[in-house]
């Protein structure tokens, strides 16, 4: 039986992991830190619980597809709650919409909100994402690529994405369809999550909008940090070998053929291994894992998302009636503060920002009558000229001015506040953890490859390769990777 050793146990690793073992592979997974999660992590503190990587969940099935292929069933391990509304978006004038679940209860939203001109456009605007969706997702997501050539490997598929204007740009795309310019930004803001502006992203990133407005946003009791638990849960069930608060030095190499033998971890205690799944971060994992290879010129020159600071709250006391789960606040300077941010790479004018409140949902996660929750703000990654020694104490200041403002709770008992400082210390390149940006030039064929020329038998997953950032990105990534080692492992190539 041949071994794979995954690095890392967070959702690509792990997601690779269900897939290998459910091959009948020998899999062992090394990570650092002593619980599963990686960037899905947990923070516990004095009775507060928070989530200190991905709040928003979608795609449940993709989840369930990674569990299934461990021969677990999603529903015994990881049960889930549909968050309705998926967001509650605040805007400048005060006014409110709630981001509802099915087509029905969203269109009569908008009718509501925005008038019936808007209502009315809204199903075809649900009928060109999901046609959108189901084109990418297999042809240009849940795929791994070759060459740019693999683009038009299905002509039909490339051509139906051209007529559905997948390669214009998503801001223009949305306000074709919608009057309001509240809903431009509602069905537009994502393009943030792949590094962009509405105004340069392609309208293919309107799949990550189709994702979370229209398939919906899940919920597991206890955070996301429960879905690392389940896929570490049904690995092992499954039969590999989970290894936590262990650290890996180096990848082995064979003498004879240069390819993968195992890995070195800290301890010195070496594990065998015919192939290897990394999920550090590209530029990390060449800097500290080969430090004899040189580094790719796509991760050498790679453009960085923005970063975002996150301030993790606990606070005694309740929000204001009508606080939801996860709550959008959006700025009145929409095109400056992404000027600001993306162009200039300094903080935004006048911020969007997300705060997301899971005791809401999930009050176990705080002590009675108290509130968890966490307040996120982009800011420009660590390629600016921002000092973020000086700059934290002052972006504190404004958070804890914003909460006030806006109906949350700001008698503060506990807090951790996460800058881009702080993403660099935890192996982000570029003190991001959305990766590199999701430009035309750093997509699907010409993103970071999941293979190493050089290094036959290891390869990559995780938001810094394909097919990208998100959850579901992510899981994906997995999957892709753990057909390469298929490949590699039965046929001898990857």
């Amino acid at each position: 039986m041949s071994r794979v050793v995954v690095i890392g146990a967070g959702l690509a690793g792990l997601s690779a992991a269900c897939r290998l073992v459910g091959d009948g592979w020998d899999v062992t997974v090394v990570e650092r830190e002593p619980v599963p999660g990686g960037r899905s992590g947990l923070l516990q503190r004095d009775g507060w619980t928070f989530d200190t990587g991905p709040s928003v969940l979608t795609m449940r099935d993709l989840i369930a597809d990674a569990l299934s292929a461990a021969g677990t069933d999603i529903a015994d391990v990881l049960p889930l709650r549909r968050l309705d509304p998926a967001y509650r978006a605040r805007f400048a004038d005060g006014s409110t919409i709630h981001v509802r679940h099915g087509r029905d209860a969203m269109r009569e939203e908008i009718r509501a909100t925005c008038g019936d001109a808007d209502a009315d456009a809204f199903d075809g605007f649900v009928d060109w994402l999901r046609r959108l969706y189901e084109v990418e997702m297999p042809h240009f997501i849940d795929r791994n690529f070759d060459s740019p050539l693999d683009l038009v490997a299905d002509p039909r598929a490339a051509a139906t994405l051209v007529r559905l204007g997948g390669f214009g740009r998503l801001g223009p795309a949305v306000r074709r369809r919608f009057r309001d310019p509240r809903l431009h930004r509602l069905f537009s803001f994502q393009a943030l999550y792949a590094g962009l502006s509405p105004q340069s992203a392609l309208a293919i990133y309107a799949v990550i909008t189709y994702m979370d407005s229209i398939e919906g946003v899940w919920w597991p009791d206890g955070g996301l940090h429960a879905v690392p638990l389940a896929l570490a849960t049904a690995a092992e069930k499954a039969g590999a070998e989970v290894l936590l608060g262990t650290g890996v030095r180096t990848v082995l190499r064979r003498p004879d053929t240069g390819a993968v033998a195992g890995v070195e971890l800290d301890s010195g205690e070496r594990i065998a291994a015919d192939a290897v799944v990394c999920t550090l971060d590209p530029e990390t994992a060449y800097r500290s894992l080969l430090p004899d290879l040189s580094l790719p010129r796509r991760v050498r020159r790679a453009r960085h998302s923005p970063s975002a600071v996150v301030w993790h709250v606990g606070a005694r006391g309740l929000p204001a009636p009508g606080t939801a789960h996860h709550n959008i606040h959006f700025g009145e300077q929409w095109d400056e503060s992404f000027e600001a941010l993306l162009d200039r790479r300094e903080l935004m004018p006048d911020p969007s920002r997300l705060v997301t409140v899971p005791t809401v949902t999930d009050p176990s996660m705080a002590p009675p009558g108290s509130t968890s929750m966490f307040v996120l703000e982009p800011v420009p990654h660590l390629g600016s000229a921002i000092d973020w020694r000086r700059e934290a104490g002052p972006m504190r200041d404004r958070l804890l001015a914003f909460l006030a403002e806006n109906g949350y709770p700001t008698d503060v008992a506990v807090e951790e506040l996460v800058t881009p400082l702080e993403w660099q210390r935890m192996g982000m390149a570029g003190g991001t953890p959305f990766a590199t940006a999701h430009t035309f030039g750093q997509t699907g064929p010409f993103r970071v490859r999941n293979t190493v020329r050089e290094l036959p038998g290891l390869f990559l997953a995780g938001s810094g390769t394909v097919p990208g950032v998100g959850v579901p990105m992510v899981l994906v990534s997995g999957k892709l990777a753990a057909e390469r080692v298929r490949g590699y492992l039965r046929d001898g190539a990857a």
